[in-house]
């Protein structure tokens, strides 16, 4: 069951709008991870459904973030099918993140008003996702799209909700030019949990990197 409703996931992604996206196979280097993103202002995180039991992992992370970040809404990241929403929906993903869009996956989150946040890589495929109850789309791969898709997207659809991923850097200028340009928030993964810095549990950096980006988003959005 998820923590927090619908309106209450958005809210929360708009208040601080960077979506930390993330996998780790080991339990306590996850929670540390999403501590870490919380204590940086974070209150939306990504846990991305990629490794072998990642479910099992998910499982302990929405315990631990439960009791030590309870403000933080946690969702999944990497989902194509229905049953794989369903699956994390049972374990308390309180949103639903794909690469693509499929209306199935739709129609599972529609019936536990979990968000879903489908990738989308056309102006058709959002109007479609918004006509299937997505009130926040992805425009993915943001990097190959570019911050000039979203302008043009919103011109004609300006009610439209948009949350890039891929591509997405914690720097003053890639931030500015995607806030500039209309997104709701950001999903940024690797840019922003450097490999270095997780395996020598640097979590003051993480925590850092969080706020900064947070600050700068903020000050660029439209």
């Amino acid at each position: 069951m998820a923590k927090f409703d619908k309106l209450a996931v958005l809210a929360r992604m708009g208040a601080a709008p960077v979506v930390p996206v993330f996998y780790h196979k080991d339990v306590a280097t996850a929670c540390a991870v999403v501590k870490a993103c919380y204590d940086g202002g974070v209150r939306a995180f990504e846990f991305t459904n990629r490794g072998d039991f990642a479910h099992e992992v998910f499982a302990e992370v929405v315990k631990f973030a439960a009791n030590e970040c309870p403000d933080m809404a946690v969702g999944v990241g990497s989902v194509v099918e229905p049953g794989t929403a369903s699956l994390y929906m049972q374990l308390g993903a309180c949103f639903v993140v794909g690469p693509l869009f499929n209306p199935e996956v739709s129609r599972v989150c529609n019936r536990r008003g979990v968000p879903y946040t489908p990738g989308c890589g056309s102006v058709s495929e959002v109007g479609a996702a918004q006509e299937s109850g997505c009130d926040l789309c992805k425009v993915f791969p943001g990097d190959v799209l570019g911050p000039k898709f979203i302008k043009g997207l919103l011109a004609p659809m300006p009610w439209s909700r948009l949350m890039v991923t891929g591509g997405v850097e914690p720097t003053q200028d890639n931030l500015k030019a995607w806030f500039s340009a209309g997104v709701y928030c950001v999903g940024m993964g690797s840019k922003l949990f450097p490999a270095d810095r997780v395996a020598a549990g640097d979590w003051d950096y993480i925590t850092d990197k969080c706020r900064e980006a947070i600050a700068v988003a903020l000050s660029h959005r439209k």
